[in-house]
């Protein structure tokens, strides 16, 4: 072998073979990372609507509402615009159930304690 002066362009078996390593291949097959903040726009999630639901208005409806919300933005982070578009529709339609099923419950205790009060008034009266 020869010395080279400080430069080391031997070849795998360690011979010199006078040309330069070769370079690294271009990088291919793989897509570009995604910009910062993720892909497009951010999600609605609905998951502020999904917990208020759950609290204050028919709670097995609202849970419903919070898992499909708590899907979005790990969907959208993976790439999945279409998943966490439906997993947003889905949190959105089982809190609107929610506050639907909420507001006819109250309006059926509403009908049935104006009912039994005008039925105790006329008895009473």
């Amino acid at each position: 072998m020869t010395d080279t002066g400080g430069t080391d362009d031997r070849n795998t078996a360690g011979w010199s073979t006078g040309a330069p390593p070769p370079a690294y291949p271009a990088a291919g097959g793989y897509p570009a990372p995604p910009p910062y903040g993720g892909y497009g726009p951010p999600i609605n999630n609905h998951l502020a609507w999904g917990i208020v639901t759950t609290l204050l208005c028919f709670m097995p409806f609202g849970i419903v509402s919070i898992v499909f919300a708590s899907q979005v933005n790990g969907k959208q982070a993976a790439g999945d615009i279409a998943g966490a578009m439906s997993a947003s529709k889905k949190a959105k339609t089982w809190a609107i159930a929610s506050a639907a099923t909420a507001a006819g419950l109250f309006l059926i205790l509403l009908i049935v304690f104006v009912v039994a009060g005008l039925g105790a008034a006329a008895s009473a009266g």
